[in-house]
């Protein structure tokens, strides 16, 4: 009898010991998919923020193109077309930047990952 109860025994600490390196394990898992979430969306933020400066840089290049081009009057003209046409100029820069820009974004997201990385130390 006494076998009997040292084997349930042993089965029972077997069986405890499992389900402690179960849950030990799902812990680590689910914060290791955690921090991948949170770096994902670090990363996403990186991208636009890198992005945006990209746009942002081309919108200032293209507007002296325009600085030159009279308004024509019997179009339109006045305030209003000042306004719409920084408005378009800011849409021109982000276009070109959402079509792949002018390989600015590359260089300032590894920047910023550079910056990152050394503030985290």
């Amino acid at each position: 009898m006494s076998s009997l109860n040292l084997n349930t025994g042993a089965m029972a600490a077997v069986d405890n010991a499992q389900r402690q390196a179960h849950l030990q394990s799902a812990k680590a898992s689910a914060l290791s998919t955690r921090q991948a979430m949170e770096e994902a969306k670090n990363m996403a933020a990186v991208e636009a923020a890198a992005k945006d400066f990209e746009a942002v840089f081309i919108t200032e290049m293209l507007r002296p193109m325009f600085d030159g081009i009279e308004v024509d009057k019997r179009f339109g003209g006045g305030r209003g077309e000042e306004v719409f046409r920084s408005m378009m100029i800011d849409e021109y820069g982000k276009a070109v930047a959402e079509a792949g820009g002018i390989g600015m974004a590359d260089h300032i997201k590894a920047e910023l990952l550079k910056a990152q990385e050394k503030s985290a130390q």
